[in-house]
């Protein structure tokens, strides 16, 4: 066992006891309160490092550590236009509605946003299409966390020879299993490990705990981004070097191709998915993992990466620990290609990671055109304002003067955490080849890559608990979110509104349960990119609940009416779009 799966298996050991203990002390603090206002709203109490600190969190989920470097390291650093609007969002999102919010919720003791909405207007029906839709776009959020703490301890855990094991034992187990034959034993058996880690801190410390772990786990972000700043800058020798590097830079290409060797032996032979093939002066990275049969000279059909860069193979052909994984192949592999599919913004152009790419003939717009650009810089502040998860933090702080100093903590945390993470990943493209195969692993791979060039292995466990923290303190609010929705205000407000206080706690716990382990089984096979789902449900929430809630707080005139209207008139809008996008590139536009 070498130091880095020490320091990833005892981060992880760290961090769910940690989260554990907070869940015990969090209930101990609860007992004698009233159960529905502690569990959900942690009696409205919390002070700015608090409120700050989870109102941060919940946002920086896995889409920032996962999503959002992966897309960095696809198309350098035009993803700047992309998030700059997000250092925005503390004043947009807090500022707009958080004190008449706040103020809203304790004059009606609501603790759901369908209950402020339901409230409001004196309107169960606007309660329960409210609940609805939450309940439906907050699903696909949780999908994305969740696969993000599945992948993110697949690569922490990566190098244990126990883990490595129990990895293989769960596929014996699986590959007869329709639908979840079609994942890797790691990545399952990781998405279980994680699910049930925050289930039950969850179910146990209810708000309380999910806001003090998201203080812990936010300060833990903050920490390993700039650890993470440091080493990427240092060994890829300086922005500007980082920047030249990567004006030379051109995409790589996805290739099938047919594999040739001189194997003979009478068992089978694997390759496995990211090895390198460095084959007549190119240099490719293997998709998926490739089966030599036995006896056999060539196999299928198999996806490759081919790296386009001279200055790129070159370096591939003298890194280290590729050449020793090419002698632990210990065979000549020859690549015969079949088929080569072009990057699709940009094929053969230098400058593509620099700049946003220009129209081509595959893609009229280009990546990230400029009212494209600008578009984000609106969607992203008045879509988070939208989020359910930031409003209901906004209905739980202690006052005005809490809320302003949070405004003021948050975007700092903001600016730096986003701007270090563009810079990060830009310089990962260097560092780090043919992540293309699996972008939403670039975070904990490069973390592991710059830790062990610096001679620090054990490091590398410090640095992936960022992205662990963050979509630690997303999924527990977003489970908390999902399960308070139902309980109050379809079980309670509608169903049953004498239930006691013990059938609450009861029903509120197992909803919470049975979300979590629907969400792990929808994710066993999710889409590429993680973003992806972040965005179609960012937007969804932005369409539905923005308008309805804002114009609820100012505006006297407003109805139960209108705010359904609008609540289904915005959903319905973000779902033509979303599915025109689709018909047209046969992807998430």
């Amino acid at each position: 066992m070498n130091q880095a799966s020490n320091a990833a298996l005892l981060t992880f050991a760290i961090y769910t006891v940690a989260v554990l203990l907070l869940a015990i002390l969090s209930n101990r603090v609860a007992q004698g309160k009233e159960f529905i206002g502690e569990y959900f709203l942690g009696s409205r109490g919390f002070g700015v490092w608090a409120f700050a600190l989870t109102f941060a969190a919940t946002n920086a989920s896995g889409g920032t550590f996962m999503g959002f470097p992966a897309l960095i390291y696809t198309h350098g650093w035009s993803l700047a236009l992309w998030i700059a609007g997000y250092m925005a969002l503390p004043l947009l999102s807090m500022g707009l509605i958080g004190k008449r919010l706040n103020q809203v919720a304790r004059r009606t003791n609501a603790v759901t946003i369908p209950e402020v909405l339901g409230g409001r207007f004196s309107s169960p029906t606007v309660n329960l299409v409210a609940t609805l839709l939450l309940v439906l776009f907050m699903f696909f959020y949780l999908l994305a966390q969740f696969k993000a703490g599945g992948k993110i301890l697949s690569t922490l855990l990566s190098d244990e020879p126990m883990f490595q094991a129990a990895a293989l034992t769960v596929s014996g187990y699986t590959d007869q299993i329709p639908w979840i034959n079609r994942a890797s034993g790691d990545y399952l058996l990781c998405l279980f490990v994680f699910a049930v880690s925050v289930i039950v801190y969850v179910v146990y410390g209810g708000f309380r705990a999910v806001v003090w772990t998201d203080v812990m786990q936010g300060l833990v972000m903050f920490g390993g981004v700039i650890l993470l700043l440091i080493f990427s800058l240092h060994q890829v020798g300086g922005l500007d070097r980082a920047t030249r590097e990567l004006a030379k830079m051109t995409p790589p290409e996805k290739v099938t191709a047919v594999l040739h060797c001189q194997h003979r032996d009478d068992t089978d032979w694997l390759i496995p998915k990211g090895a390198w093939i460095l084959d007549q002066g190119q240099a490719f990275r293997v998709s998926d993992t490739v089966v030599f049969a036995a006896n056999r000279q060539q196999t299928e059909q198999v996806r490759l990466l081919r790296i386009t860069t001279p200055s790129e193979i070159e370096r591939i052909s003298q890194d280290t620990l590729i050449l020793d994984q090419q002698a632990a192949l210990r065979q000549a592999v020859r690549v015969e290609v079949v088929e080569t599919t072009p990057y699709v913004y940009g094929a053969d152009q230098e400058g593509v990671y620099i700049t946003a790419t220009g129209p081509s003939a595959s893609n009229p717009l280009g990546f990230l055109a400029l009212g494209t650009a600008i578009s984000f810089f609106i969607f992203w502040p008045f879509g988070a304002t939208a989020q359910p998860a930031n409003m209901v933090r906004l209905m739980a702080f202690r006052n005005s003067r809490t809320l302003r100093y949070s405004i003021v903590t948050v975007t700092v945390y903001y600016a730096v955490i986003y701007f270090s993470l563009i810079v990060i990943f830009c310089c990962g493209r260097i560092l780090l080849p043919g992540m293309e195969i699996d972008p939403d692993r670039t975070m904990p791979d490069l973390a592991a890559r710059v830790t062990s060039n610096a001679g620090v292995p054990w490091v590398a466990g410090l640095l992936v608990a960022a992205p662990f923290a963050a979509v630690m303190s997303s999924v527990d609010s977003f489970l908390l979110l999902v399960s308070s929705s139902i309980v109050r205000d379809i079980y309670q407000r509608r169903l049953s509104p004498q239930a006691s206080e013990r059938t609450l706690k009861r029903l509120s716990h197992l909803v919470t349960v049975i979300v979590g382990v629907l969400a792990v089984v929808l994710v066993v096979n999710p889409p590429t990119y993680l973003q992806d789902l972040i965005v179609f449900a960012t937007a969804g929430l932005a369409a539905c609940f923005l308008i309805p809630v804002t114009l609820s707080l100012y505006w006297p005139r407003m109805n139960g009416a209108g705010a359904i209207a609008g609540m289904l008139g915005g959903t319905g809008m973000h779902l033509v779009l979303t599915g025109w996008g689709y018909w047209e590139h046969q992807e998430f536009q």
